[in-house]
């Protein structure tokens, strides 16, 4: 089981990689914009040039995970990261800045796709959850220290965005050689690759307590799954309607809370809530500490409570955390500047309802609803929409609060999770403690 754990980890911190470009980028946005003398629509442009990177890197991830392996595009995935941070730290022109920004989101996308997978496909199904799940973990952990990072460097003068964006370069390096001691997929081996002994020493690693016939008996159930997806047709089919329609689902709410908006800009909605530009950054640390224990949480409960129950219980803590998000900002645009003071503790507990919910289960449901053939073509598309609307709201979000008061933005966003919270009563089943195969059967029935 250590070995297991250890490969989870290494494939997982491609989720603190994640977490770090995603994040990072939030304490250089003013300097950059100031620099460069960029409109808002520019502005919103280069803030979100990585996410339309990740959007293309999630749409194209289930070709090169079929192609050549799980394995070696985890390795690619770490090359582009650290070209990435090296080029956005050098740019010297808003164009040259988007280019480099968009190799870390193709990085960013592949990533939500490949590693989750890798992890599902190798864990057993009582622990399928806690270590798929320490892919959002490494994400939280990369955002919290994404936070404290720009924290640190914020004091090296007009040049501190540059340093904050180049540090990522260092734990892609190390990412990037951890890579080179994963194992292959046993399902990519003996699904795609038809590789049956090759598949059969890995379960072996992974189940090194079972027998010959165990493990002979589990490598025929994967090959038995793959031949049955096979013959029931392409990607794009009726059987598959629902686990299609959950992974966009899932996806399309979990950036409909604003989680993205909340996290690209914190300091930016700290400061118009009152606070002063280093309280803003401060603060900022905060929402990685919460998203960090919450987490945390979140692994506790996956595999005991199972991922709707999560989901319920993210879906109400978000409707109260915004709409108390929402009356802050009203009564500070009535004259209430002391509500300003109490709009942190709302967002951090926002960032807790969101690290308990969506942040635990988004990553883990949509890598376990769909077939062995076809799990990095599911995950692929439920990735995709993930990142197509987390572009959308980051390059809109500096004009929605341009043009309506934040407590209306906020309130959108309440609205929202309240019809997440009426999809996960009616329509989300429940994946716990089964094994992929059977999950599987679950859309033939």
């Amino acid at each position: 089981m250590n070995r297991i754990v250890y490969w989870s980890i290494t494939a997982a911190l491609a989720g603190f990689l994640f977490g770090f470009d995603t994040v990072v980028i939030s304490g250089a946005e003013q300097s950059f914009q100031q620099l460069w003398g960029l409109d808002s629509t520019m502005h919103g442009l280069a803030m979100s040039m990585a996410l339309w990177g990740t959007v293309v890197g999630s749409l194209v991830a289930s070709w090169p995970a079929d192609r050549w392996g799980r394995r070696q595009t985890l390795l690619w995935i770490g090359v582009f990261y650290f070209v990435s941070a090296v080029w956005s730290g050098l740019a010297g022109g808003v164009y040259s800045f988007m280019v480099a920004r968009f190799i870390g989101g193709l990085g960013v996308g592949i990533s939500t796709v490949v590693a989750p997978l890798f992890i599902s496909e190798i864990a057993p199904a009582d622990k399928r959850g806690r270590l798929a799940g320490m892919f959002q973990f490494n994400i939280v952990f990369g955002i919290l220290i994404a936070f404290v990072s720009n924290r640190m460097l914020s004091g090296l003068g007009d040049n501190a965005w540059r340093w904050m964006l180049g540090a990522e370069a260092i734990p892609a390096l190390a990412y990037s050689l951890m890579c080179f001691g994963l194992p292959e997929s046993p399902r990519w081996l003996i699904g795609k690759r038809q590789q049956r002994e090759e598949g059969a020493g890995i379960l072996r690693r992974i189940y090194p307590d079972a027998s010959d016939a165990e493990i002979a008996e589990k490598v025929e159930e994967i090959a038995a799954a793959a031949d049955q997806s096979t013959s029931a047709g392409p990607f794009w089919c009726r059987r598959l309607r629902t686990p299609i329609l959950l992974a966009f689902l899932i996806a399309f709410f979990n950036q409909l809370s604003g989680i993205n908006a909340v996290l690209y800009f914190a300091p930016r909605i700290f400061e118009m809530a009152g606070l002063e530009k280093n309280a803003a950054l401060l603060q900022s640390v905060g929402i990685g500490l919460t998203n960090l224990v919450f987490t945390f949480v979140g692994l506790w409960m996956i595999d005991r409570f199972g991922r709707r129950s999560l989901l319920f219980i993210g879906s109400v803590g978000y409707i109260i955390s915004l709409g108390l998000c929402a009356w802050s900002f009203s009564a500070i645009e009535a004259g209430n500047t002391g509500a300003g003071a109490l709009v942190p503790y709302f967002v951090f507990a926002f960032i807790a309802a969101h690290a308990v919910g969506q942040g635990a289960v988004i990553w883990v449901f949509i890598s376990e609803i769909f077939p062995n053939l076809h799990r990095a073509q599911g995950t692929s598309l439920g990735s995709f929409t993930h990142w197509i609307f987390a572009a959308l709201l980051t390059l809109f979000f500096p004009s929605m609060v341009e043009k309506f008061a934040p407590a209306v933005v906020f309130g959108f966003f309440g609205f929202m999770m309240a019809v997440q919270l009426f999809w996960v009563m009616f329509m989300v089943p429940e994946t716990k403690g089964r094994p992929l195969e059977e999950i599987e059967k679950l859309w033939k029935s």
